[in-house]
């Protein structure tokens, strides 16, 4: 199975897609296997995290733009403004691609997990995800 989901987020930071993803998922025969989804932009990026507290998801955020401003005028890529080269900075350092584990359709996260789009530019776009589901040859998941 593969399908392509997109997903905007409304601001810049982090935004729960779990449901988004599960949903997508959900839509193709119960399946187990390895979910792979890859983000097809570098502006942003993909993160398993914390889906609990939402104040983990805002001290990863402020961490994050303390250590890659906006407008450093070191930065020779500003095409797009000053927010461009830290959103690349970022992209860069954190991931553009998952993989969970899949048991009958089901994702198979943490009790305190969720997948995030972690948006790096201040003027959000949409941003479009693959999702490609690698069966098990014996059916069941890849967890132990």
């Amino acid at each position: 199975m593969t399908s392509t989901i997109t997903v905007t987020a409304p601001r810049r930071g982090l935004h729960e897609i779990t449901r988004e993803v599960q949903t997508a998922l959900s839509s193709q025969p119960a399946a187990s296997g390895l979910l792979h989804l890859f983000l097809q932009h570098t502006s942003a990026s993909l993160i398993i995290q914390e889906n609990a507290d939402s104040a983990v998801q805002r001290d990863l955020e402020d961490w994050l733009d303390r250590q890659v401003p906006d407008g450093d005028p070191r930065y020779r890529h500003d095409a797009e403004g000053p927010d461009d080269m830290p959103a690349h900075i970022k992209g860069a350092i954190t991931a553009t691609e998952l993989m969970i584990p899949v048991h009958a359709g089901r994702l198979q996260l943490g009790t305190w997990q969720g997948l995030f789009l972690w948006e790096h530019r201040t003027q959000p776009r949409p941003r479009r995800l693959v999702l490609t589901l690698l069966p098990c040859s014996d059916g069941q998941a890849a967890v132990a």
